[in-house]
């Protein structure tokens, strides 16, 4: 029993010294303790809406986001972002027979073999929602084939993450099959916006088309339809902050709505879809709520679990840098109530990006609130002034072509801190003294604890009366 007391006192001392020697770098951050509280938001008219924030992808607001509608003229965003991503702004689109009369609805009265920029085309995509150009940007990008482009569609919805939509046409005219939901919306507009030349186009308030071949007279002059951002018909639903958009109708989709907009560093994105109207007043509502009850925190500034901020000072031994850091760039978005510490957090190691090694993802209310990429910092060991760099010299095959004289690959020695290994020695032997001192302090417990009892008994009286006999019998012997 007692030799099993032993064993267990000793295992569990070990495992407290290994592991306080542990890193917290790999200990997952608990539950800040605190009530993680998520604002509600208002009400809107609209049947369904999204609040996204453009960065992190943070949902702050929705309302039956995953229910299917008809997008309308919200529509041309992914078409947009197709014919950026697959010509060059100065490729010369012709309009087909097709393209000006088999559309209907909003257009800017092309002709027939007229001749445009795709960057001409483009805007009067985005800013007059013009039918026929978007048909004729989608027959150039998709070698004369609508059906083609369509597929090109669904395609791209699917890799950007869409699971409840399917599109039909490239402008939004009405289809049965032509749908998608405010939260899939949301996702196109959110990739559509990190491209640069997309972001320029859908926030130009007005853009003039020059002369063409068939318009040789006059210059088309183009205006912004969303009312947020360019006052097209009246300037009741203009917002300091929206940045671009989108909007669109027609009688079964209703009033559809997507919306930039940025304040203090923040972007969001609101959808709003199905709504009979007080679009723009459900958008601003939203926009408010969002700005005045969420802020936008630094992950890489508040994280102190998984990263150094600053290489620690060894003295003689020179500095430690660390081998990897997180994303300055990286954000996460919170309630304005919050603290970074309240946010849980896990680590998934992903290899498909060579600069990067692995992601931190942030949760808070049991929401994504964003997440920071763990890059390499490319770091070396500082070597001691005695240590002398060698070349290894590595020389490549030669090529089949039997082509001499290759120059050789040349891949440096790996340098090893010596201080470094000594420190990792010291603490072992320290730890491994510790723990032989502990060993032998609980093997002779028992032994100890007996002397020092018998040491505390009062000591015999039969003793000294025995001394004192055996002094008084010498004392007789020398007189």
């Amino acid at each position: 029993m007692k030799r099993y007391r032993k064993i267990m006192f000793f295992c569990s001392v070990a495992s407290l010294l290994i592991l306080s020697s542990v890193s917290p770098a790999f200990a997952k951050k608990s539950k800040a303790g605190a009530d993680q509280y998520w604002p509600a938001g208002p009400e809107i008219v609209s049947a369904s809406g999204i609040v996204v924030e453009a960065d992190t992808g943070t949902i702050l607001y929705e309302k039956n986001s995953l229910q299917a509608h008809y997008p309308a003229s919200i529509t041309k965003i992914l078409t947009t972002l197709l014919a950026v991503e697959n010509s060059s702004m100065d490729e010369v689109v012709t309009f087909s027979y097709d393209s000006v009369h088999k559309t209907e609805g909003s257009g800017i009265a092309r002709d027939v073999d007229e001749q445009m920029t795709m960057e001409q085309c483009l805007y009067g995509v985005m800013l007059a929602s013009s039918n026929e150009c978007a048909y004729a940007v989608a027959e150039h990008v998709a070698g004369g084939s609508i059906d083609v482009f369509v597929q090109m569609m669904n395609e791209r919805a699917v890799q950007i993450g869409c699971q409840n939509t399917h599109f039909t046409n490239c402008n939004g005219l009405p289809d049965e099959q032509h749908y998608t939901s405010a939260y899939d919306m949301a996702l196109i507009a959110m990739e559509a916006y990190k491209n640069e030349t997309f972001r320029i186009i859908c926030g130009t308030k007005t853009y003039t088309i020059p002369f063409t071949n068939k318009h040789t007279d006059e210059e088309t002059y183009l205006q912004n339809h969303h009312q947020m951002l360019y006052p097209y018909r009246t300037r009741k639903y203009l917002y300091d902050y929206c940045i671009g958009g989108k909007t669109g109708y027609t009688i079964a989709a209703n009033n559809t709505l997507v919306t930039y907009a940025e304040k203090d560093g923040m972007t969001l994105i609101c959808v709003v879809m199905n709504a009979p109207s007080g679009h723009y007043d459900d958008t601003r509502a939203l926009f408010d709520f969002c700005f005045d009850n969420f802020k936008q925190v630094s992950a890489e500034e508040n994280e102190t679990s998984y990263a150094k901020k600053k290489p620690e000072d060894k003295g003689a031994l020179g500095s430690y840098e660390p081998f990897v850091a997180l994303d300055p760039a990286s954000k996460i978005i919170l309630p304005i109530t919050a603290e970074f510490k309240d946010v849980e957090s896990k680590v998934e190691y992903d290899k498909k990006d060579a600069d990067v090694l692995g992601s931190i993802y942030y949760t808070y209310a049991d929401r994504a609130v964003g997440k920071a990429d763990i890059t390499a910092t490319n770091a070396r060991v500082d070597t001691f002034e005695f240590q002398e760099e060698k070349d290894t010299e590595v020389p490549l095959e030669n090529e089949k072509n039997g082509n001499e004289g290759e120059k050789a690959e040349t891949k440096k020695a790996v340098q090893v801190d010596i201080s470094f290994v000594f420190m990792i020695l010291f603490g072992i032997l320290g730890a491994a003294a510790a723990i032989f001192l502990i060993w032998k302090f609980i093997d002779n417990f028992y032994n100890i604890k007996r002397k020092l009892r018998i040491g505390n008994r009062s000591k015999s009286p039969y003793k000294t009366i025995k001394r004192n006999k055996k002094w008084k019998s010498h004392r007789k012997w020398f007189k």
